[in-house]
C-alpha cells in the first residue's frame, strides 16, 4: 500500500510539473524564463509581474464579466439539465429510452463542429455582442442531462408518492421533494460548469465584438503583441485567472465524489 500511494504522489508532481512551472515563471523576471533545464521552482520569488500585470490590465471588469457569464450559464445549465432529466427517469411514455438514446448519441459530434451553426443562430436572434450570446450555446449539456437522470432514478418511488396523496404538482414535487434530494448532482453540475464557463476562451473571442466584455480568458490574449510578449506576464494572469477554479474545487470536491457516486450507483 505504501509503494501504491508514493506512485500516486509521484504521478500528482509529473501532473502538476506544467503547473509549478507556470507558477514558477510567474515569480521570476522574464530574463529566467526559459532556462535551461526549465525551473519547476524559482530562483527568488518577485511579485513584480502580478504588479505590473494588474496594472496594464483592468482586471475587475474582466472578472465581474467572466462571473456574469459563469452565473449565467451555471443556472441555465443546473435548470435544464435537472427539468429534461426528471421527466426522463421518472415518467412513463412512449418513446421515452429513443429519446434518451439519441440524447446520449448526440455526444459523440464534436462540439467544434457546431459552432458555424451556433453563430448564425446566434445572428438571427441578434444577440451578438452579448453575455447571453456567450452563454446560449452552452446552456444544456447532454452529459448533466445523463447525470441528473441517473442521479433521480437513485430516488425512491415512495418520496414521488408521498408527494401526489399530498395533493401536490408534479413540480411542486421536483421543487421541493426531489431537487434537495440530489445536491450532490448539482454541485457536480456547478463545478463542471463553472470550470468550463470560466476558461472559455474561443467562442466569446467569436460572439463578442468589444473587447472590453471579452471574459478573463479571453482577455488574456491583450498580452500577446504582434512581435514580441512578456511570458512572465501571460504566466502571472494565467495564475490570477485559474486560482478562483482552485478555490471552487478545493471547496466542493466532496460533493463532487459524492455525486459521481450517487449517478453510477444509480
Amino acid at each position: 500500500m505504501t509503494i501504491l500511494y508514493l506512485m500516486l504522489v509521484l504521478l500528482a508532481l509529473f501532473m502538476m510539473g506544467p503547473f509549478l512551472w507556470l507558477l514558477s515563471v510567474s515569480l521570476m523576471p522574464g530574463k529566467n524564463v526559459f532556462s535551461t533545464p526549465p525551473a519547476i521552482l524559482p530562483t527568488f520569488i518577485d511579485f513584480d509581474n502580478y504588479v505590473k500585470v494588474w496594472q496594464f490590465m483592468d482586471f475587475p471588469k474582466y472578472i465581474f464579466n467572466t462571473v456574469v457569464i459563469t452565473a449565467l450559464g451555471v443556472v441555465f445549465n443546473i435548470v435544464l439539465a435537472a427539468l429534461t432529466g426528471y421527466p426522463l427517469a421518472v415518467f412513463r411514455f412512449r418513446g421515452r429510452n429513443l429519446v434518451f438514446s439519441l440524447l446520449i448519441a448526440t455526444m459523440i459530434i464534436p462540439s467544434s463542429t457546431a459552432m458555424i451553426v451556433h453563430y448564425l443562430t446566434i445572428q438571427s436572434f441578434h444577440l451578438t455582442n452579448s453575455f447571453l450570446g456567450v452563454v446560449l450555446p452552452g446552456a444544456v449539456s447532454v452529459f448533466n442531462i445523463f447525470l441528473m437522470r441517473q442521479t433521480f432514478l437513485g430516488i425512491p418511488i415512495d418520496v414521488r408518492d408521498s408527494g401526489k396523496m399530498d395533493g401536490a404538482s408534479e413540480f411542486r414535487i421536483w421543487w421541493q421533494l426531489i431537487l434537495p434530494l440530489v445536491k450532490p448532482a448539482i454541485a457536480v453540475i456547478a463545478l463542471l460548469e463553472v470550470m468550463a464557463f470560466w476558461n472559455n476562451f474561443l467562442w466569446p473571442i467569436v460572439v463578442l465584438d468589444d473587447p472590453d466584455k471579452y471574459p478573463l480568458a479571453a482577455a488574456l490574449t491583450t498580452l500577446n503583441g504582434q512581435f514580441a510578449y512578456n511570458f512572465g506576464w501571460i504566466a502571472a494572469g494565467t495564475m490570477i485567472s485559474v486560482l478562483p477554479i482552485i478555490l471552487v474545487f478545493l471547496f466542493t470536491q466532496r460533493y463532487y465524489m459524492e455525486g459521481i457516486a450517487g449517478a453510477v450507483k444509480g
